[in-house]
């Protein structure tokens, strides 16, 4: 087992990549930026509609709504194109965005609904930026420090949290919300400027480039064959559903609530980022002491706990002590799943399968701010709380079925163990479909468990690229199967040999162990007969 003292270095190893500490420094930049945006967007809902615990709510929404719809597309556009190009893109619009957002502001000529769809805006940037951002911290540390790097990353959401709210409070009381959205417009400066520097190798592939429509395809269905990456799913929404009432309801909490002003609110949004820098600094230890699984449902519970006590407690210092907590129990949270997602699924893939984790985080953020907004407009603040509190604390209980721990077994690197069979001639990229056709020769005796195998291995053609697959075993030689895969291209099926990973081979060899040939299963592979085929 690892000593404490060198999990607790370890926290730190990844900043010695220099890539990955310039962009650790520029996000700390941009994320303080972002905080006291957030914090000056929702003070100045709660400003322009002071009577309208949904429009406040709403505010939540606008931000989550462009993951729901571009999350999927944009992780597959993360994983076709150059990674660098895409963060300088969506780095520069949010700067644009945020940017005008400040002027018309300055000006007076915000208005609820010139909020709500510059918030839009500005979520379509970072729903853009968000996939692709998550699939480049593997390239940047080795695969042993991705938990620290994850971690170290949480430790700037919380510090930005820490100290973003309190400058935008001052800043809001000495200067106006439009100088908040200024800032934070250049606060994107120093991510560009770093990005723009780091001299990313971009492996272009012999291949033609996926089409977006395909890739979004081919991410999706390796995400409904990959069990791991669906209990991370699961145990996402498990917790964000009814998480999201504190983050869309807080600000009512804050200034109806609490009689807050704009500092004091940051304050208040000060001790939960106090609270996940402690959290970062137990999470280690934490690791050590609990498998994921628990960690991830202890902390929920927390998190319930404390939702629980912010529906009725309304002294301030308690509630700062009960935000301290909140702040340890979500970073837990959200670190545990985002290092699992990261971990559960191989490269090539992961960008995608990490935006419809965004998807899921941020549909069910939207989903449930519109709930509990709802709630609270009818009824109470307390009762809408507590109400989602209770939700959670349920919740938990009924997924600690779907294990998270397995993903810490996977071997995802690219085996390349497959060899290309020989062949006359070499189809056109986009030729299609493939028939590729394996056949085994059984024990009778073992044709049971010989089934029983090869449907983990259906899970893998599957997920790697087979829109369809069978096995069929012959009336008149009950001993010979026949392995089939569907797949649509040639190029899809040459990808295939890059994607089986070392994880996979090992299931390929319990399969070829039950084979009592002489040679080796028999691989044959043929193209679709088009009488319209045109030459490459």
């Amino acid at each position: 087992m690892t000593s404490p003292s060198a999990v607790a270095l370890s926290m730190w190893t990844p900043l010695r990549q220099p890539v990955f500490r310039a962009l650790w420094v520029a996000s700390a930049v941009s994320s303080i930026g972002t905080w006291m945006h957030d914090v000056g967007a929702a003070w100045l809902m709660t400003t322009l509609a002071p009577n309208s615990p949904l429009l406040v709510a709403l505010m939540q929404a606008a931000s989550s709504l462009p993951f729901f719809l571009l999350a999927v597309p944009a992780g597959a556009i993360a994983d076709v194109v150059d990674r660098r190009k895409m963060l300088l893109w969506t780095q520069s619009w949010m700067l644009a965005v945020a940017a005008l957002l400040g002027f018309l502001t300055i000006n007076n000529i915000t208005t609820p609904w010139i909020l709500l769809a510059l918030t839009f805006a500005l979520s379509i940037g970072s729903s853009m930026n968000m996939p692709v951002w998550q699939a480049i911290t593997p390239e940047l540390v080795p695969r042993e420090e991705l938990p620290q790097a994850v971690t170290l990353s949480g430790i700037v959401v919380n510090l930005s949290r820490s100290i973003g709210p309190a400058i935008a409070g001052i800043v809001i009381a000495t200067a106006g919300t439009g100088v908040v959205f200024l800032l934070n417009a250049a606060s994107f400066v120093s991510v560009i400027f770093v990005i723009s520097r780091w001299r990313r190798t971009y492996e272009k592939s012999a291949l033609p480039t996926e089409r977006v429509v395909g890739a979004m395809q081919a991410g999706i269905r390796y995400i409904r064959y990959a069990p791991v990456f669906q209990s991370v799913l699961i145990r996402t929404i498990a917790y964000i559903f009814f998480a999201s009432a504190l983050f869309a309801l807080l600000p009512l909490l804050g200034r109806k609530e609490l009689g807050l002003d704009a500092f004091g609110y940051g304050v208040v949004l000060g001790f939960w980022g106090i609270g996940g820098l402690i959290g970062a600094f137990i999470l280690p230890k934490a690791r050590q002491q609990f498998s994921v699984d628990k960690l991830v449902a202890m902390s929920s519970l927390l998190m319930g706990v404390m939702m629980l006590a912010l529906a009725f407690f309304r002294i301030v210092p308690l509630v700062w002590a009960v935000m301290l907590l909140v702040g340890i129990s979500s970073l837990s949270v959200m670190v545990s799943l985002n290092v699992t997602a990261q971990t559960a699924v191989p490269t090539w893939v992961r960008a995608r399968a990490l935006s419809v984790q965004l998807l899921v985080f941020q549909g069910n953020m939207v989903l449930g701010s519109l709930l509990w907004g709802t709630l609270a407009q009818y009824t109470s603040l307390s009762i809408a709380l507590a109400s989602a509190a209770v939700g959670l604390i349920v919740c938990v209980l009924l997924t600690v079925r779907y294990r998270l721990r397995c993903a810490e077994k996977l071997d995802l690197r690219a085996s390349l163990h497959w060899d290309q069979p020989p062949i006359a001639f070499e189809p056109c990229p986009n030729d299609g479909p493939v028939l590729i056709t394996l056949e085994y020769r059984i024990d009778p005796a073992n044709t049971e468990e010989f089934t029983k195998v090869m449907q983990a291995l259906c899970r893998i053609r599957r997920r790697d690229g087979a829109i369809q697959w069978g096995l069929y075993q012959d009336l008149s030689d009950p001993g010979r199967f026949v392995e089939t895969a569907l797949v649509e291209s040639w190029a899809e099926h040459k990808r295939q040999f890059a994607r089986v990973t070392n994880t996979d081979k090992v299931i390929e060899e319990r399969v070829r162990a039950f084979h009592i040939g002489d040679e080796p299963p028999k691989i044959s592979q043929m193209i679709y007969s088009n009488p319209d085929r045109r030459p490459c």
